[in-house]
């Protein structure tokens, strides 16, 4: 088996395991016996767990900043605005261990910080091009103050939407419902549409329950 599918290998079983047990409950040890391979062998990929979820992490970076790369100067329909969300949900879903334990996982890899900052802000600003772009078409109403605060409120629950989906099935961490976190982000984002677009926003988000 060549270098590269080892490392491959490596990556997607510690993911598997850091979603389904949570990142501090798995050593490389574990990893290792996951895989039915020595410890040495895993050593020459990666010198320890820290270099494992760096690069995880950089898999992920890579997938977000290249969805939340949203254009300030486009159209955005409700159907492009549920798929963006549909998305951003199964990335976050494919990567949750990120997300389950937040604060201490950020804690303990303190170079992740900046970078996940940083991703917080394009979450942010992604969402506000698609809400401007919807009143520049008049299908949202909401003044400025009010269009801050639901940029921020639509972070929070990007960012903790699967911890808070993990506490209803504890003893099954595998159970997570995307779906639902979009379902809730339209909601929050329903009081400012037009009475044409609550329809239409009702009727996708039905879709996602």
């Amino acid at each position: 088996m060549t270098k590269t599918k080892t490392r491959d290998r490596i990556l997607n079983t510690s993911l598997s395991l850091f979603n389904s047990l949570g990142e501090p409950n798995v050593t490389t040890l574990l990893i290792s016996d996951e895989l039915d391979i020595s410890p040495g062998n895993l050593y020459y990929h990666f010198r320890s767990k820290g270099d494992i979820v760096d690069e995880l992490f950089t898999r992920f970076e890579v997938e977000m900043l290249d969805l939340l790369a949203v254009p300030e100067d486009v159209d955005i329909s409700l159907d492009q605005q549920s798929f963006f969300l549909h998305l951003l949900f199964e990335t976050v879903a494919r990567y949750r261990f990120l997300y389950q334990d937040l604060v201490n996982v950020l804690s303990r890899y303190e170079n992740l910080q900046v970078r996940f900052r940083r991703l917080l802000k394009k979450k942010t600003g992604a969402f506000r091009n698609i809400c401007e772009s919807m009143k520049r078409q008049n299908m949202m109403q909401i003044e400025q103050e009010e269009l801050d605060s639901l940029c921020e409120q639509l972070t929070l629950t990007a960012c903790y939407w699967s911890a808070f989906d993990t506490l209803s099935h504890l003893h099954d961490r595998e159970s997570v419902d995307p779906g639902r976190g979009v379902y809730q982000m339209m909601h929050l984002m329903l009081p400012y549409f037009s009475e044409n677009e609550q329809e239409h926003v009702k009727l996708i988000s039905r879709d996602y329950l």
